[in-house]
C-alpha cells in the first residue's frame, strides 16, 4: 500500500493505511503477521480461513 489512505481490513473491520490486497480485499499488516504464525490447530485459525473465504465469496457471487 502507499500508506496515504486507509482501507478496512477484511480481517478485523478496523481501517488502516498499512497492508495487503488479495484480489480486491484489504488485509491489514497485524492481522497478516497474526495469520501466518497461527497455527493450523489453533481456533483462531478457524476465524482466519472463514474470513478469508469472503474474499472468494464476494468474487464469484
Amino acid at each position: 500500500m502507499d500508506g496515504q489512505s486507509e482501507e478496512k481490513c477484511i480481517i478485523c473491520g478496523e481501517h488502516k493505511q498499512e497492508g495487503i490486497v488479495i484480489v480486491s480485499e484489504f488485509i491489514c499488516d497485524a492481522c497478516e503477521a497474526e495469520m501466518v504464525h497461527t497455527d493450523v490447530k489453533d481456533d483462531k485459525y478457524h476465524f482466519f480461513i472463514h474470513r478469508m473465504k469472503q474474499i472468494w465469496l464476494q468474487n464469484n457471487a
